[in-house]
Parts: C-alpha cells; structure tokens; sequence
C-alpha cells in the first residue's frame, strides 16, 4: 500500500493553483473542469510520478469547522518535506508567505509552519542525518 493522493480543502482553487505553483512549486499533474471546480492535483516537481496532492474545493459544511479547530489550536492540515527547513523558510518569507512558527528543532526533525493562504496551515520538515 502507498499513497496515491491526498487532499488539502482550499478556499479558493484558482488562488491555491497559483500560491501551490509559483510560490511553493509544486507542478500540475491533473486539472480537470468538474462542475464549478475542477479535479486538480499537483506533484513534487522532482517526482512527477509519485503521490498526488489534490486541492479540493471546501464546499462541504464540515470542512469550514474542521479547518478552523486546527488553524485555531495551531496545528497543519498536512507537512510537506524540504531539503533544508531554514532555507526553505527564508525563501518563503522572501516571497511573503506568513509563518506561525519558525524553523524549530524537534529531536531529529527541523519543523516550520505557514498560512497557505487558502484556510490552512502547513508544516515543512526536514530530517537530521
């Protein structure tokens, strides 16, 4: 069993696209008109093939309070794996994205976390080694 995809509820598809694209760089892989949303899935530039993530519409009436207990209490819908969090996190905020919390050391693993801007936040890690 692996991952295929998974989905981040975004406000505003066309506004996600564009900050998931140009500002985080992951690339298009599926975009699909389906009704007033689209299909839309993106993968890591480097690997084309791999998991999906699907930036699906927050339409449904569970979503809205999902997300805002999360945002609340602080805590990310999903982490995404860099290379390097502190490089990461200065080319991020270089572009304006918001942190909630900067690169911190966590045992063997280098966290942060941002606003993307779209309902949610979102951790970026890096493992020690």
């Amino acid at each position: 069993m692996r991952v295929y995809i998974t989905s981040v509820f975004v406000d505003d598809q066309t506004k996600a696209k564009k900050f998931y694209t140009e500002i985080l760089g992951f690339r298009i892989k599926q975009d699909v008109p389906v009704g007033p949303y689209s299909w839309l899935t993106l993968v890591a530039p480097d690997d084309e093939t791999g998991p999906e993530l699907l930036l699906e519409p927050a339409a449904h009436r569970a979503v809205g309070p999902y997300r805002e207990a999360l945002k609340a209490d602080g805590i990310p819908v999903t982490s995404f794996a860099v290379d390097d969090v502190q490089a990461e996190y200065e080319r991020l905020t270089g572009w304006g994205v918001e942190f909630t919390q900067g690169p911190t050391e966590t045992g063997p693993v280098t966290v942060a976390t941002f606003d993307d801007t779209c309902g949610n936040l979102i951790q970026i890690s890096s493992y020690k080694g």
